[in-house]
């Protein structure tokens, strides 16, 4: 298969899989914190990366090692707690689509500090977008006056965490394996996850319930598929395609993750969809080179 048709098969699994992935901290959160969930799906995905991925690390010289540390903080620490209490705080489909920032950041800061080129044109589709995203927490605050939409803002800086991460790999770590890079993150992050989680008090007051031992097979669902194995691919795409291109799988993201929201009785106003519609319509002019 052609490096053309790779990346574009890469984008449709990472939507499916990414897009699920808010329903999946949702169902979790039942019988979890949104702490423990971010704790849980680190400590979860490394202990699986680490038995499929160890001899990978061979490949890590010293001279990438400050960058795996970085991207691990910025594109996965970080991110996994916002996320866990972002769908702890508002509808899982709202966080999918604001989740869409995240290409406009990664075009934004990969011109201001990587360097890569920057079309002006693409400040239409950012405008756009930020036009959307502004209508579409407004109205979602209107409407559910019982959700706190200040979490909105924990997406928004999540995202520029991954705007950094796909930037960083882009430049800095391209010469080395995805599994590679994702495995030296997680062996990385381990250690300060299970502190995170002992100071939960989990190990002490958690309850094998019925509902919290399903709670613990959503967040192992998501740490294995759409953690591990998702980060993996992305990282592959990243190397076969441009960053842009690699974080406009948010185009697809708020598709799956809407889908689910309703279907689990989420109810989305219709301006709250058109706002969904003008923030993907800015990240597709952000995208478009000609």
């Amino acid at each position: 298969m052609e490096n053309q048709q790779r990346k574009w098969l890469y984008l449709t699994i990472l939507a499916f899989v990414w897009g699920s992935s808010f329903i999946l901290m949702k169902k979790a959160l039942i019988g979890l914190s949104p702490v423990q969930v971010g704790a849980l799906r680190m400590l979860i995905a490394g202990s699986f990366l680490l038995l499929i991925g160890f001899k990978s690390l061979k490949e890590i010289q010293k001279k990438h090692w400050k960058h795996i540390v970085t991207t691990a903080l910025l594109g996965t620490f970080f991110p996994v707690f916002l996320f866990a209490h972002a769908v702890h705080g508002i509808d899982s489909s709202i966080v999918s689509i604001l989740n869409s920032l995240t290409p406009f950041n990664t075009l934004i800061f990969g011109f201001l500090v990587f360097g890569f080129t920057f079309k002006k044109k693409q400040l239409l589709g950012i405008f756009i977008g930020l036009i959307g995203t502004t209508i579409l927490i407004l109205k979602g605050a209107h409407l559910n006056p019982h959700q706190n939409y200040w979490y909105s803002l924990l997406i928004i800086v999540a995202s520029v965490g991954y705007a950094f991460n796909v930037n960083i790999v882009k430049k800095y770590l391209n010469d080395i394996s995805a599994l590679s890079i994702v495995t030296g993150n997680f062996l990385l992050l381990m250690i300060p996850a299970f502190i995170v989680l002992v100071s939960t008090d989990f190990f002490s007051t958690y309850e094998l319930t019925d509902s919290n031992l399903t709670s613990l097979g959503y967040i192992t669902i998501l740490a294995i598929v759409g953690t591990c194995w998702a980060k993996v691919l992305y990282n592959k795409m990243v190397h076969l395609a441009t960053p842009v291109f690699a974080s406009s799988v948010t185009y697809l993201i708020p598709i799956i993750a809407v889908m689910w929201g309703v279907f689990d009785g989420e109810r989305l106003h219709l301006i709250q969809i058109l706002a969904g519609i003008i923030v993907l319509l800015g990240v597709y002019l952000v995208n478009k080179t000609k």
